[in-house]
């Protein structure tokens, strides 16, 4: 919005050509995300221990957990309005790569939402029942689905159904129709993992900041005809768009670290977990590298699947795969606490 009326003077004023280029709008938009996560930040903190939106430690889980209850949570309000906004002032608003990502991040981050206010207002580490939760992520991430082929139908063809397999050349399957439910286990699987991966000060945004900056790069590449040519990549021109998007991804991890990291000031909760997975699986999809997620989000398909194994053992055996340490104080002194540290399966 604000780059297209800079750049309708550019007849006055030369220098204001720079905005027609994705490179210079994206790393505009990255640091103004970086500086409203910032400056928002100290506010934001402020504003959700006033409404005594605190985190809600379980009981169950080690002792060291404990000690965080009670830390604003929620946080991922901060992160979404340092995305949202400079993606609205610096991105091509006419692109419709750009709002399906947008749109599908808000749908997330909504169910989310939802989840931290249930915690919050019944006091407990309960939110959305596991089916209403995942009823709602595959309901966005159908209607994602749906606009692809939406796209894929359109004259001239905006999208393709068809699966990019890394270094196989001459493999590339069209889904069709089924690129429905694929992009929906896609989206879902994507935004569980990051969200399982949101246990410790700082380890799912920095993780995410890592897979958001690579795919930042993918996202101009496939944009670029040289580049995707090169690399034998797909070139769709409208997908360089999302580089602005992506970037804004990465500005504002790159802010919320600051408060995010130990010991953390701040929680995203599941607003922001859930929709910052959403984000990161959309961009995927739309410049068809889907099937790179496990490598670029390797930390969070391992976090998945340590909880999917770990959940299964133990509700056939009724033993855990992967021991919980769990902390005890034994005794008190003037020069410090011991603690007494073991593993239960």
């Amino acid at each position: 919005m604000l780059s297209h009326l800079l750049f309708q003077l550019h007849d006055q004023i030369s220098v204001l050509r720079v905005f027609s280029y994705v490179t210079f709008r994206t790393a505009v938009a990255s640091v103004t995300a970086f500086a409203l996560s910032m400056l928002l930040g100290p506010w934001m903190i402020r504003r959700l221990r006033d409404f005594h939106v605190g985190q809600i430690v379980r009981q169950d889980g080690p002792a060291t957990h404990k000690a965080k209850g009670g830390t604003p949570t929620m946080g991922g309000l901060l992160i979404l309005a340092s995305v949202f906004i400079p993606t609205l002032l610096w991105a091509d608003l006419t692109n419709p790569y750009i709002w399906i990502a947008v749109l599908a991040t808000a749908g997330f981050g909504a169910v989310g939402f939802v989840d931290d206010y249930l915690k919050v207002a019944r006091r407990s580490h309960h939110g959305l029942f596991a089916r209403y939760k995942l009823i709602g992520q595959f309901a966005v991430a159908a209607l994602v689905g749906i606009s692809l082929i939406v796209l894929a139908k359109h004259q001239p063809p905006l999208y393709s159904t068809r699966l990019i397999f890394p270094f196989f050349k001459s493999w590339i399957p069209d889904l069709g129709w089924y690129y429905i439910p694929f992009a929906m286990v896609v989206l879902v699987f994507t935004s569980n993992a990051v969200n399982l991966t949101d246990g410790l000060d700082g380890l799912a945004i920095s993780t995410f900041a890592v897979s958001a900056a690579t795919y930042t790069a993918l996202a101009y590449i496939t944009g670029h005809a040289v580049f995707a040519g090169y690399l034998n990549l797909v070139h769709y021109p409208p997908t360089a768009e999302l580089t602005v998007f992506s970037g804004t991804l990465v500005g504002a991890s790159l802010g919320f670290l600051w408060w995010n990291c130990h010991p953390a000031d701040v929680f995203m909760g599941d607003v922001g977990s859930l929709a910052l997975g959403g984000a990161l699986g959309t961009v995927a999809i739309l410049i068809k590298q889907e099937l790179l997620l496990p490598v670029v989000g390797g930390v969070f398909v391992l976090e998945a699947l340590s909880v999917i194994i770990q959940v299964a053992s133990f509700k056939l055996t009724g033993k855990r795969v992967f021991r919980m340490a769990r902390c005890t104080i034994t005794s008190s002194s003037p020069a410090g606490k011991s603690r007494k540290c073991s593993s239960v399966s």
